[in-house]
């Protein structure tokens, strides 16, 4: 899959975003191999390895996310998780975290709590896929 860059100049100066690696439109499984093989060169050893490093990591930081007692704790770990969505080609994971990433001041526990439920199921689904993956 072939990705864009995208620069928002508005974004930039508001949430202090600017450069980001997002896929394009249409594409709709929850881990993008195709991306993951092209930082692995397709070493299959390597990419078995990475998953279940995001595997691991993804539990651990949705549990920070949670338990965040400041606007920085929460702001960590949804950098972290968008980090390592990117990372594996979990596109969806990696756009929910960025936008976790963005209300880390916002103290609406609302927004918290709806951004937190829609990361768990963006990563319960990429994990299914990767379990998929092992049992073909």
């Amino acid at each position: 899959m072939d990705l864009d860059i995208a620069f928002d100049a508005d974004e930039h100066r508001s949430a202090g975003a600017g450069c980001s690696i997002v896929p394009k439109k249409g594409y709709s499984e929850p881990l993008d191999l195709q991306h993951l093989g092209r930082y692995t060169l397709g070493d299959r050893d390597l990419e078995h390895e990475i998953l279940e490093l995001f595997i691991e990591q993804v539990p651990k930081t949705l549990e920070a996310l949670k338990t965040a007692s400041s606007g920085k704790d929460w702001q960590m770990a949804a950098h972290t998780l968008k980090g390592s969505g990117r990372a594996v080609g979990a596109w969806r994971v990696a756009e929910l975290a960025e936008h976790a990433e963005r209300i880390a001041d916002i103290n609406d526990c609302s927004a918290r709590q709806t951004a937190l439920a829609g990361l768990e199921q963006a990563a319960a689904e990429a994990r299914a896929f990767i379990a998929g993956l092992d049992q073909a």
